[in-house]
């Protein structure tokens, strides 16, 4: 039978990923159990959270300027170790479902990002999953070097990623904006597309990539090591809009290994990366 991979509405929903997708997650850590962040911006709000196994219990108290109301909760937490001194933790709000937080914690440099996922409704100006980035000083420890920036160090490569025995896929990274992905293997094999993409610089070498699906109401954060270019080490999580509309929002975490397969390196005069400076 021709299945027609041009037809969005046979499209998997995010649950039909799930099986099996998180085979190479990392284990968690309780490196940070008993230990508390407390991570203030440049408006002066202040978020602390403290951690312990399988939970982070977060106190938000915004400045002056933050129109968001004051809150405290405790969410169940997964903490995962990426460098000496550097861990993501992610966590899905129960007050707030259609919210997620993934958080970097660089305990070398004492700076914080802060990823907020939040699940709306698909328009014509955006896609249903947007994301909000926050950079923070971390109040515990004293800040060293470079804060968190946006970066165009991605762009031009070809990366083969592999979440487990059965699912891999291919993403190119074209411009600040977007990338395209293939899915080479697993059910959605064969498919394509080209979604939103926006990419931070952690550490060198180190990014926060996420993506912003049009087709699927999901999105993605990840935490990539790309040092070796033949063994490439990723963490993150999909989150978005559960099977039927009533479901709860899916979330969840999982890991890839990845290589380089090429890299693309554009002529300065048509450089995707100059649309940054815009």
């Amino acid at each position: 039978m021709t299945v027609n991979l041009s037809d969005t509405s046979t499209w998997l929903p995010l649950d039909g990923l799930a099986p099996g997708f998180d085979a190479s997650k990392a284990e968690v850590t309780g490196d940070l159990d008993g230990r508390t962040f407390t991570l203030v911006d440049d408006r002066g709000t202040r978020i602390a959270h403290t951690f312990s196994a399988g939970a982070v219990a977060w106190d938000y108290r915004p400045g002056a300027s933050d129109p968001t109301a004051a809150a405290a909760q405790t969410d169940a937490c997964e903490v995962f170790r990426v460098d000496d001194d550097l861990y993501y933790a992610q966590f899905h709000h129960d007050y707030l479902p259609n919210e997620a937080v993934s958080l970097i914690l660089d305990l070398r440099s004492g700076y914080a990002l802060a990823v907020l996922s939040v699940l709306g409704e698909k328009t014509s100006e955006h896609v249903a999953v947007q994301h909000l980035f926050g950079v923070s000083r971390i109040e515990e420890l004293e800040q060293h070097g470079d804060a968190p920036a946006p970066t165009s160090e991605l762009i031009g490569r070809r990366v083969l990623w592999v979440y487990s025995s059965e699912h891999a896929y291919e993403h190119v990274y074209l411009s600040p904006h977007w990338y395209t992905w293939q899915c080479l293997a697993g059910p959605e094999q064969g498919l394509a597309d080209t979604d939103e993409n926006t990419v931070w610089r952690v550490r060198p070498g180190i990014y926060v990539f996420t993506w912003r699906e049009k087709v699927i109401p999901c999105g993605s954060v990840t935490i990539a090591d790309h040092r070796d270019q033949r063994a490439l080490r990723s963490h993150g999580v999909l989150f978005g809009e559960g099977d039927g509309a009533a479901a709860t929002p899916t979330h969840f975490t999982f890991g890839a290994h990845g290589r380089l397969l090429s890299n693309t390196v554009h002529p300065a005069e048509f450089d995707p990366s100059r649309a940054l400076e815009r």
